[in-house]
């Protein structure tokens, strides 16, 4: 991003509306919560003023660092703070922007003409919720520091000396948040690097580096194709139906830029911005992109000579145009009208035309310059309001049969004696083997069972009028008693308190659970935002001997279970101290050597690669010529292995070929992921192993291989007991079946929530949509990240 010439911004551009008042005593007033996300809040606020030097061509680079112990650092290279006294305080000015509330450059329009800090306050809550705040401000070929401790001074002003380059200008803000004010400070970088993400795709050019001390992660975003490339992020896991169309005017000072892209699924993402706050709720300029593409459609569909003669009646809605819709709306305002500090709607009731008038002008021109784009929108724009009408049918069904049948559950619903919904229970049960032990196992004062045959429709291709028509839909609707016509979930009607997911521990299961998850989040997201889905954690085996009688969840449990038990007879005489961490580490080994396979990386090139008597990291891989890489070559040679370097899609892959020409392509990420570093040093600490047991018997053996170890001690605790796998609910007799997984107390549940909503819709588009190839990359890219994997 170039940098602009710099102009007057001295402390005459700052503004004081009125001094800092009570912040400490009401936070949430000014950050939103005192959770997690009041404390993320704070690192948006001190971001928004780089990116504000940013949308004023000042400032290319931020950097953000998270300190072990929840420090934030931002760093720009903008103006810099003034550092001046302010003519009317009598003090420096960046005093005066950092503690007294509504005071910044944001209300001088020669300084910002357009930002997103405009109330003044975000700096200034920052300092007064935080544990302490350091500022340095690099600028007139001088370095300037400052301290406040919970909003107040603790130094003044210091100038600490001329600078090494006295161009040199920008800002670093070193803040903690207050622990006597948020529940927790833990920040999450997963949800921060989304916010720095979006910033990127909204400021073109501009670079966001971002590390976090706590883990050594590192991620640094750079979106040069802007919001084109947002949309098309936006879009994963659906069919594109067209390129983006984009789109950028300027209309009174009003800048409105927009990227809009149809696809062939049925949900919407669509994400409005304002001086880049993410404005949630919306707003005037959602309403202008809305105006300006149903008036648009409406007059090509009127006014075309090659769309069929029965399109013409036709008059299209603002529902239609916006559904199988990925877009971004991003409007620069010089005066903006926010709902509240926290910015999630936008007001400015004259932004809708001037957003309507752009969006129609490109969008116009755009569908008379590409008549075959805009015949397969329009295709795709009259399916929609097709498919409202039949929606608006099967809802108007759904009411008329709810009406007459008020009264009918599902004959296959076994239903609970009481009407107490705050202790009642609805089990939804994989096929009617498993129903019928459950029916026979529960307690019927509370508990109630569904059983579902096969595999219900998935939500997420499905338009929602052949979702009503599916049987075990209308079954499941039925006995939860709410109206998925109704746009408000009402709680109220629901009949159960709990909703419990019960499914076999299987593949099968595992797909019939994720099928009712995607109902469940696309119809009844109510149901597990309050707290009211579970998903029940049956056992995978049954442990047993005499009168010895346990229940283990999974393989990991099960081993675990074992080794402990074993090594209470076993002693080791030579390589350990304890025979059970011993086993537990050989047996680590062997889950990454696991983890390797089904990734697609053969277990013995695995070994090869985890025994090269150097560790590897990705920088090695980066470089084309590099003396541990070529190390590396000779030592794969006399292994029979080949090592060359390939470029694919613009990227450097290293391909392995194997003395059968299978070949095996990694990256070079592939050497900085935990599968890779942890197995290594796994490895290493194996070399040369030898270890000698003595057996309860009195009998020595001895091992030169961990593996040898590990399977002759598993193999010796499994002679001492029976162990039965169940492969489904139904191999449960209704006793074990209760006691394992449907007894209060006893049982294992976990309960379903949404920690960020919008992540979810990405993933549920990804995993359950049209598009196999994001499906496949999700798995691919994620492969190396699992900690245990049960195929």
């Amino acid at each position: 991003m170039a940098r602009k010439k710099q102009s007057n911004y001295d402390a005459g551009s700052i503004t004081i509306l009125e001094g800092l008042k009570a912040v400490r005593h009401r936070p949430a007033m000014y950050v939103g919560s005192q959770d997690i996300n009041g404390a993320h809040h704070l690192v948006y606020e001190v971001l928004d003023n780089s990116i504000d030097e940013a949308m004023a061509g000042h400032c290319d680079h931020i950097d953000v660092q998270i300190c072990e112990d929840n420090t934030v650092i931002i760093s720009d290279n903008g103006r810099g703070i003034p550092v001046e006294n302010h003519p009317k305080e009598n003090r420096p000015a960046v005093e005066v922007v950092l503690t007294v509330l509504h005071a910044g450059g944001k209300f001088d329009n020669d300084s910002y003409k357009v930002s997103g800090g405009l109330h003044g306050v975000g700096i200034s809550v920052v300092n007064a919720l935080s544990e302490f705040l350091e500022v340095t401000i690099y600028k007139h070929g001088k370095k300037y520091h400052q301290k406040y401790k919970r909003g107040v001074p603790a130094t003044k002003l210091q100038d600490k000396g001329k600078l090494k380059k006295k161009s040199t200008t920008g800002t670093k803000i070193k803040f903690k948040p207050d622990k006597k004010i948020f529940e927790s400070i833990q920040l999450n970088t997963g949800t921060l690097a989304k916010r720095f993400e979006e910033l990127a795709y909204l400021n073109s050019g501009l670079r966001i580096s971002v590390s976090d001390d706590r883990d050594g992660q590192e991620a640094e975003f750079k979106k040069d194709g802007g919001i084109q490339s947002f949309v098309e992020n936006a879009n994963e896991g659906e069919q594109p139906l067209h390129k983006p169309i984009y789109g950028k005017g300027e209309v009174k000072d009003v800048t409105v830029e927009f990227c809009l892209q149809y696809h062939a699924g049925v949900r919407s993402d669509i994400y409005t911005f304002a001086n880049n706050i993410r404005t949630k709720e919306g707003g005037v300029h959602l309403s202008g992109f809305k105006t300006a593409l149903t008036r648009t459609i409406n007059n090509y569909i009127q006014k075309s000579e090659e769309l069929p003669k029965k399109y013409h009646q036709y008059k299209i809605t603002g529902e239609d145009v916006l559904e199988s819709l990925g877009a971004v709306i991003s409007v620069k305002v010089p005066d903006p009208q926010f709902e509240g500090q926290t910015k999630t709607k936008l007001g400015n009731s004259e932004v809708t035309k001037y957003t309507s008038q752009v969006v129609g002008e490109y969008f116009d021109q755009y569908l008379n310059e590409n008549p075959k784009d805009a015949r397969i929108i329009i295709d795709k724009v009259i399916e929609s309001a097709n498919s409202r009408d039949a929606a608006k049918k099967a809802k108007d069904l759904f009411k008329r049969k709810s009406a007459l049948t008020k009264s009918a559950l599902p004959g296959k619903l076994a239903d609970c004696q009481s009407k107490n919904s705050n202790e009642t229970e609805l089990f939804i049960v994989e096929g009617d083997s498993a129903g019928g032990s459950a029916k026979q196992g529960r307690d019927p004062k509370i508990q109630a069972i569904l059983p579902l045959k096969g595999k219900i429709i998935n939500v997420e291709k499905a338009r929602f009028d052949k979702m009503l028509k599916n049987v075990e839909i209308q079954h499941l609707i039925t006995a939860l008693g709410l109206d998925p016509t109704e746009d408000e979930n009402d709680l109220s009607k629901l009949r159960y308190g709990r909703v419990i997911i019960m499914t076999d521990a299987d593949v099968d299961g595992a797909h019939i659970r994720t099928l009712l998850l995607t109902f469940f989040y696309r119809q009844f997201p109510t149901i597990i935002e309050n707290g009211n889905l579970y998903i029940a954690n049956p056992p995978l085996y049954r442990v047993y001997k005499s009168k010895f009688e346990r229940y283990i969840a999974d393989d990991l449990e099960l081993r675990d279970f074992l080794v402990k038990n074993i090594s209470k007879e076993i002693e080791i005489v030579e390589g350990g101290d304890k025979l059970s961490p011993l086993l537990k580490k050989i047996a680590k080994l062997r889950d990454k050597l696991k983890e390797a396979v089904n990734v697609g990386i053969d277990e013995h090139l695995f070994l090869t690669l985890t025994e090269f008597g150097q560790k590897l990291i990705e920088a090695d891989f980066r470089k084309k010529r590099n003396g541990k890489l070529q190390k590396l070559k000779e030592y794969l040679n006399e292994n029979s292995y080949v090592l060359s370097r390939k470029a694919r899609g613009g990227k450097a892959k290293w391909e392995i070929v194997d003395w059968n020409a299978k070949k095996t392509v990694l990256g070079p990420e592939f050497f900085s992921t935990a599968l890779y570093q942890e197995t290594y040093d796994l490895v290493e600490e194996f070399k040369d192993f030898h270890c000698k047991l003595k057996l309860k018997s009195g009998e020595l053996k001895e091992f030169q291989s961990p593996f040898s170890l590990l399977d002759f001690s598993l193999e010796t605790a499994y002679k001492k007991f029976n162990v039965q796998r169940y492969k489904g609910l139904g191999e449960m007799n209704p006793e074990q079946l209760w006691k394992t997984t449907m007894k209060e107390g006893d049982r294992n549940l976990v309960q379903v929530a949404i920690s960020d909503a919008e992540e979810a819709n990405k993933l549920f588009k990804k995993l359950m949509g049209e598009q196999v190839e994001p499906r496949r990359d999700f798995i691919e890219r994620n492969a190396l990240a699992v900690e245990q994997l049960d195929i």
